[in-house]
C-alpha cells in the first residue's frame, strides 16, 4: 500500500465521508426532535407577541391538556399491553380451551373500531360529568384510559412477537432448564433486557397516533355533538379548540387566500388563533411520523 499513497489518500477520505453522511443519517430522529420543539417554541413566541392573552392561554391550556392525555394514554397502553402478553402467553401454556378463550375474547375486543371505542368513552365522560362534577385530573385520567384501551392491542402484539422469537431459539428452553421462572424470562430477559428498544419504538409511533386519534374524536364530539355537550365541562384540548367559531373562521379565511392571494399575509395575524392550532396538529403529527420512522430505520427494526 506505500507504493499507491495517493489511492491511499482517496480511501481514506472516502470512508471518512462515509462515517460522517452515516453519522448525520442515524441522528435524523434527533434532528426532527429538535425541529418539533423547535417548532412549537417558535410558534409560541409569535402567538406571545401577536395572539390576545386570553386566546393564547386557551391554546396554551389545550396543549399540555392533549399532550398529557398522550403521555399518560401512551404509558397506560404499555401497562394494559404487557398484562395482555403475559395473560396470552400463560393462557396458551395451560390448555387449548384457555387459548381459545383468550383469542376470541381479544379479537372481539380488538374488532372494535377505535373512532367507536373512543367516542363511546366520550359518552361515558358526559354522563358521570352530569351526574357528578368531575375535576381536570380525573378527566384527563379517564380520557387517556379510553384511548389507551383501544390502541395497546398493537403493542400487545409486539410484546408477543418478541416473546415468540425467543421462544424459538435456545436461549428460552436453557434458562427454563437452569430453574429460571417464565415470569422472570419474560418480564426481564426478554421484553426488559433484550427488546427496549423495540417497545420504545412502538411507543413513539403509539404516541402519534394516540395524538391524532385524541384529536379527531375531540373535533368530531365537538363539532357534531357541541350541543349536548357544550353543558359538560369537558377540558381544552386541541380539537374541541380547532372546532370552536373563532378557529374554524379563522380555517375559511385560509381558503379565501387561494382566490385572494393578498391576503396570506394577514393570515398570520388577524386569523392566528385557528391557523396556528391547524400548523401545530400538522406539524406534530409529522414530526412524530418522521421521528418514529428514522428510529426504526437507524436501528433497523
Amino acid at each position: 500500500m506505500a507504493k499507491f499513497p495517493l489511492f491511499t489518500k482517496k480511501t481514506n477520505k472516502f470512508r471518512k465521508k462515509n462515517a460522517v453522511q452515516k453519522k448525520r443519517r442515524d441522528k435524523k430522529e434527533i434532528t426532527w426532535f429538535k425541529a418539533w420543539l423547535g417548532g412549537l417554541g417558535l410558534t409560541w413566541l409569535w402567538l406571545y407577541f401577536f395572539l390576545n392573552a386570553p386566546a393564547r392561554q386557551k391554546i396554551e391550556t389545550a396543549m399540555l391538556n392533549t399532550f398529557a392525555i398522550a403521555v399518560l394514554a401512551t404509558t397506560l397502553a404499555l401497562a394494559l399491553a404487557w398484562g395482555y402478553a403475559l395473560t396470552v402467553y400463560y393462557a396458551r401454556r395451560k390448555g387449548r380451551f384457555t387459548e381459545q378463550v383468550s383469542d376470541i375474547l381479544f379479537s372481539t375486543w380488538r374488532a372494535l373500531p377505535q373512532i367507536l371505542g373512543l367516542l363511546f368513552g366520550y359518552v361515558l365522560l358526559a354522563y358521570f360529568q352530569q351526574s357528578q362534577h368531575w375535576a381536570l385530573p380525573p378527566v384527563l385520567f379517564f380520557l387517556a384510559l379510553t384511548v389507551a384501551l383501544v390502541v395497546f392491542p398493537e403493542l400487545g402484539d409486539l410484546l408477543l412477537e418478541r416473546i415468540a422469537y425467543f421462544q424459538k431459539s435456545d436461549f428460552f428452553d436453557a434458562m427454563r432448564v437452569s430453574g429460571v421462572r417464565d415470569s422472570q424470562i419474560i418480564n426481564y430477559d426478554i421484553l426488559f433486557k433484550n427488546s427496549r428498544v423495540h417497545i420504545l419504538n412502538k411507543l413513539i409511533a403509539v404516541f402519534g397516533m394516540t395524538f391524532f386519534l385524541l384529536i379527531s374524536v375531540d373535533f368530531i364530539v365537538s363539532v357534531g355533538l357541541s350541543q349536548s355537550v357544550s353543558l359538560v365541562n369537558m377540558p381544552k384540548t386541541l380539537g374541541n379548540i380547532l372546532a370552536h367559531i373563532d378557529s374554524k373562521q379563522d380555517i375559511l379565511a385560509i381558503g379565501r387566500v387561494l382566490s385572494h392571494p393578498g391576503q396570506f399575509i394577514s393570515l398570520f395575524f388577524t386569523h392566528l388563533q385557528g391557523v396556528s392550532v391547524a400548523f401545530i396538529i400538522v406539524f406534530s403529527l409529522l414530526a412524530l411520523y418522521k421521528i418514529s420512522q428514522h428510529f426504526s430505520r437507524r436501528l433497523e427494526i
